[in-house]
């Protein structure tokens, strides 16, 4: 008998970390619903941005990706964003995706503009910037290299 209150008080706090653990998670991970001002922007590739993403204004969280779809008209992709209640942005803001480091992650950039008319829930940024590719980078670079060293040797010879 005494074995079985032991195991069952030693059970009892493995599903009391468990509950903290995942309370932990519940609040780092951002998972409640977004709500706020909606805007959406249209851009040639998104490298990798997907829902739940942070959007950013200088470098400070102001909102979230709430989804990311294929526009069939226009093959670009639509990216909407949720953004805090008191944001305000003017209609010629910049949205630019960006990379957290070298190892992955994005986030989208908020660059506002200096226009007086400001965008109204449900709009559309009109300016944007898709991520550089580094593979692509990397492989132009590698070429103008080897461009270069092909160039060197047929000019000592």
């Amino acid at each position: 008998m005494k074995r079985s209150v032991v195991e069952t008080i030693l059970g009892a706090v493995v599903i009391l970390g468990a509950a903290a653990f995942f309370l932990f998670g519940y609040k780092v991970g951002n998972v409640a619903t977004p709500s706020g001002f909606d805007l959406s922007a249209d851009f040639s590739g998104i490298g990798g941005l997907a829902a739940g993403d942070d959007v950013q204004i200088s470098g400070v969280k102001v909102g979230s990706v709430t989804d990311v779809e294929l526009d069939a008209q226009s093959y670009l992709a639509r990216v909407h964003m949720s953004l805090d209640p008191g944001i305000e942005l003017p209609t010629d803001t910049a949205a630019v995706i960006s990379s957290e480091s070298l190892l992955g992650g994005r986030y989208l950039a908020l660059e506002p503009g200096a226009d007086e008319e400001m965008i109204k829930s449900g709009g559309r940024i009109q300016y944007t910037q898709a991520p550089q590719n580094l593979e692509q980078l990397l492989g132009e670079f590698i070429f103008s290299v080897s461009e270069a060293d092909d160039k060197n040797d047929k000019q000592a010879e």
